[in-house]
């Protein structure tokens, strides 16, 4: 299993949200220091998510994503404002690895496919973010009528294979990461499904590591200190 530390960005600072909440935000200081630091702990991948561009569908803190990208040397995956084919490309030639595809999984589907054809399986990834059984767009605050796993199955036609799988209830609260939700999304789509909200312990990294998932996310659990990156690795070997 990847771990991947998450760095949030929002108006140029690294922060954490609760339950996807704009209005609960704790700040943690400057995102290429805490991208450095989780680096220094042994990261292999990290998992960036521009905050401003995911609520107003354009990347606001590009040039901080930019600065990460030059500073350290491991892969990135980015999500957050990310709607047309020039913000993917422009990405992606920042440096970053892979994008993110949230609001455009739903609201703009042709585009998942189009990325797909051009940029190839390997550097895009849906995030599908689940909020009272549906899915949320627009940074959190909107649902769609879609079911999580059946917009899944969808991007797995389009050619995806990768999916960001959060459970908004659970994210930045250290609950507890639900296993079966993501357990059921790999089942039923076919996609490599990297865990994301709510990973609190190490057992919760066990728990995910047991049932063979792709990847997992650490957020708050690393900033809050309830374990490193280097106890995490420990953990999944």
């Amino acid at each position: 299993m990847i771990l991947f530390p998450a760095v949030d960005i929002l108006n140029g600072q690294s922060v954490r949200l609760l339950h996807g909440n704009f209005d609960k935000v704790t700040v943690y200081g400057d995102p290429v220091e805490m991208a450095e630091k989780w680096v220094g702990q042994g990261a292999e991948f990290l998992h960036l998510v521009d905050l401003n561009g995911a609520r107003e569908g354009k990347g606001v803190n590009f040039s901080v994503i930019k600065q990460i990208a030059e500073k350290v040397k491991i892969p990135l995956q980015l999500g957050g404002g990310i709607r047309t084919m020039s913000d993917i490309a422009e990405r992606l030639e920042s440096g970053v690895t892979r994008v993110i595809l949230g609001t455009a999984c739903c609201n703009n589907p042709e585009i998942v496919k189009q990325a797909v054809n051009k940029f190839g399986a390997e550097r895009i990834v849906a995030g599908i973010d689940a909020k009272d059984g549906k899915v949320a767009v627009h940074g959190w605050e909107e649902s769609s009528d879609l079911s999580p796993y059946e917009l899944g199955e969808k991007m797995y036609s389009f050619g995806l294979r990768y999916v960001v799988f959060t459970d908004i209830s659970r994210d930045g609260a250290l609950t507890g990461v639900n296993v079966d939700s993501c357990v059921k999304m790999a089942a039923e789509t076919g996609l490599n499904v990297i865990a994301s909200g709510g990973v609190g312990s190490l057992d919760d990294l066990r728990a995910l590591n047991a049932k063979n998932l792709y990847g997992a996310i650490l957020g708050k659990a690393i900033y809050e200190k309830k374990f490193n990156v280097t106890e995490a690795k420990e953990v999944i070997k």
